[in-house]
């Protein structure tokens, strides 16, 4: 496992992947300009680990896993790191902006991994001088209790690099893919797919969200529905992807309506406490 382990973005994400490697042992920075996002951050990697602990699913010490999670202002101000993940929103300007800060601060050896889930590794790599250091490390949501992460490796993307991502996914305990750099990757390519074919389906009166969500739970054995699984990314982490694959891929990636009407209004799921379902609201 990597001994130092930078994690730029705090939220839902950011926070899972810095949990899941203090508690394999790594000391983690979250980066985070705003100070109270930054005590939100903290405030979830706590409640993360103290709830492990709690199920008896934390092998160690809950206060001496925080004890390895600190916080930073810039990305200027982490450490020297073996590994820094970038964990900001799925905007491709704003993680060209990140990865060549993390790189500016990123010694010869550092692996600079993105968790974007659909966009181009070749593209996000263009600003950066070394290339070869950059890789996709795709988890999801919720980290610490998927079972997967999505390995995407880029045209330029070093062989070390790549060994190295794919160890460290072993390591955390998770099920590594390695996947070629295409447009949604495997994951997202699918399950966005079918996530809007069941919204248009809901759109069009053929049943109701939960019936929908529970054909696929029961009927193909899915642990979790489309429309329920939209509304844990995010609608308006959905949305984005769509838009980004219809670009890339063609018409049937277009956003139905609904989907476009939600995010406008703000029922963005879970984190709203309103998408396709109704949630309680837990930050």
């Amino acid at each position: 496992m990597p001994k130092i382990v930078g994690v730029i973005g705090g939220g839902r994400m950011g926070a899972g992947i810095a949990q899941v490697f203090a508690v394999a042992g790594a000391c983690v920075t979250i980066v985070e300009r705003d100070p109270a996002a930054g005590a939100a951050a903290l405030e979830r990697v706590g409640t993360g680990v103290r709830r492990a602990a709690e199920r008896g699913k934390l092998a160690g010490d809950a206060a001496q896993v925080l004890d390895r999670v600190g916080l930073a202002g810039e990305v200027a101000d982490l450490p020297a790191a073996d590994l820094i993940v970038e964990a900001v929103p799925e905007d491709a300007a704003l993680k060209i902006r990140v990865l060549a800060a993390a790189e500016a601060v990123a010694g010869e050896h550092t692996v600079l991994a993105t968790n974007t889930s659909s966009l181009s590794i070749a593209g996000l790599a263009e600003g950066l001088r070394r290339p070869a250091a950059l890789i996709g490390m795709h988890f999801f949501n919720p980290v610490p209790a998927s079972d997967l992460v999505e390995i995407v490796v880029g045209p330029q993307t070093a062989d070390a690099v790549r060994d190295a991502a794919h160890s460290w996914a072993l390591g955390l305990g998770k099920t590594a893919i390695l996947v070629r750099d295409s447009p949604g990757f495997a994951t997202s390519r699918l399950g966005v797919l079918l996530g809007l074919e069941a919204i248009r389906m809901l759109e069009e009166g053929v049943a109701d969200a939960e019936s929908i969500d529970r054909a696929m739970e029961l009927g193909y054995r899915h642990p979790m529905g489309p429309l329920r699984s939209t509304d844990l990314v995010g609608l308006d982490v959905r949305l984005a992807i769509a838009e980004h694959l219809h670009r890339e891929l063609g018409e049937r990636f277009a956003p139905p309506q609904l989907l476009r009407d939600k995010v406008a209004r703000g029922e963005l799921g879970r984190k709203t406490g309103q998408g396709f379902h109704t949630w309680e609201v837990n930050r």
